[in-house]
């Protein structure tokens, strides 16, 4: 994900990075052409089409920028909601934390920091299950080796760690260490991490309905691909400047819709999960006051924009 400055109005309309246009490039070459050969007909074809005027098209767009607008909502709202479950797992992370340090009657740092390495694992085990890439050069590091060779071995990895937590608790609570309201303080956090893996799977495993991305998505190319012939007669020689204005807008917003529809993702505009699991660990580190956590800074977004996945 692109983080950047609130940027000048004039330097956004030269934004590269982050923005849509450069996939967009080759299609709008297209429309470019065909606006070249509509004008091309329109001057030197006699029987060209009569009746191809700018209505329809009128019609025709503005039942579709509609169309677009619920896509582009429900896209937005699955990337929302991603970046809530985050929230939430992050929320939970500290608290479980905090909790961690200050509940047990006699608190022992050598037992709660695997406790909250593995708070870090988890969001890392996480983040690579909903992208399916491999979790083990994250993993190694943060977990103990007995429930690193435990969660290799699993298939749902953040789940695995998660029973590992609840373990730990478990294990607490019966020495006496914790007593029965710290062990339900500990249950709550840990159902809402559970939750978590819930709504991020759901949102990884369902995305929006095949057919209807299909329909949106033919629909907005053979509107771009006719405007050019319906512009000709009004435009003239300005119709490769209005056609590309409108295959821009319609294109760049189905082309939006289908990116952030899977807000795990790694493309530019989804969301930065690498950063939000190094900002929570650093988070969880620093409330436990570890000196041999290495921290890495990340770069000031106040000096220029920069890629945070």
């Amino acid at each position: 994900m692109i983080i950047r400055p609130k940027l000048h109005w004039f330097r956004m309309l030269f934004v590269w990075r982050g923005s849509v246009l450069p996939q967009l490039l080759p299609r709008l070459a297209l429309i470019f052409v065909l606006s070249i050969v509509a004008i091309f007909l329109h001057d030197h074809l006699r029987s060209y089409p009569a009746g191809l005027g700018t209505p329809p098209f009128a019609l025709v767009g503005i039942a579709l920028a509609v169309f677009l607008g619920f896509r582009n909502g429900a896209s937005y709202e699955r990337w929302w909601e991603g970046r809530k479950l985050w929230g939430t797992l992050a929320i939970s992370a500290r608290s479980l934390t905090r909790q961690a340090l200050t509940l047990p009657r006699e608190p022992d740092a050598a037992r709660t920091r695997p406790f909250i390495a593995a708070l870090g694992g988890f969001a890392h085990a996480l983040r690579h299950q909903l992208r399916g890439t491999d979790a083990r050069d994250d993993l190694a590091p943060r977990l103990p080796p007995e429930l690193y060779a435990r969660v290799l071995a699993a298939q749902f990895r953040p789940a695995t760690i998660l029973l590992w937590l609840g373990e730990w608790v478990a294990a607490r609570s019966r020495e006496g260490s914790i007593d029965g309201y710290a062990l339900l303080a500990f249950e709550h956090n840990l159902n809402a991490l559970s939750e978590v893996i819930g709504g991020c799977e759901r949102l990884a495993t369902t995305p929006l309905p095949f057919s209807y991305s299909v329909m949106i998505h033919r629909t907005v190319y053979l509107f771009c691909v006719m405007l050019p012939f319906g512009l000709v007669d009004g435009a003239g020689l300005l119709t490769p400047l209005f056609a590309l204005l409108l295959a821009y807008a319609f294109m760049a917003l189905e082309a939006i819709a289908a990116q952030i529809e899977d807000p795990f993702g790694t493309e530019e505009n989804d969301l930065a999960l690498n950063t939000m699991c190094e900002a929570l660990e650093i988070a969880l580190h620093d409330m436990a006051a570890d000196p041999d956590f290495e921290r890495t800074p990340v770069p000031p977004s106040q000096t220029a924009d920069y890629l945070l996945d």
